[in-house]
């Protein structure tokens, strides 16, 4: 049974919220590594919510997104866990 636009809504936001809550417990995933591998990382989400709250007409500023991303301020997030290094990329060995 395919969900009603409503259910579709909510699995999304279901979706999304336990991305948010992996990113937030993953700290040890860098931005760049996100970037490298994937081409996007936790600024572009909280980028892509501050857009989507401003399509709405709400007043969500870029630190109040990064924060509801981040779990915290983006600058207590850096001083904890942002290494300013990628991890190095390896080659699959098959």
């Amino acid at each position: 049974m395919k969900p009603d636009p409503k259910d579709q809504t909510e699995l999304e936001a279901a979706a999304f919220r336990r991305l948010v809550e992996h990113l937030r417990a993953r700290t040890d995933v860098q931005n760049l590594d996100l970037m490298n591998l994937a081409g996007f990382c936790r600024n572009c989400l909280s980028n892509w919510y501050e857009e989507a709250a401003q399509a709405k007409g709400l007043e969500v500023t870029r630190p109040e997104a990064r924060e509801h991303i981040y779990g915290m301020k983006q600058e207590e997030w850096k001083a904890k866990y942002q290494t300013g290094d990628a991890t190095p990329l390896t080659k699959p060995s098959h």
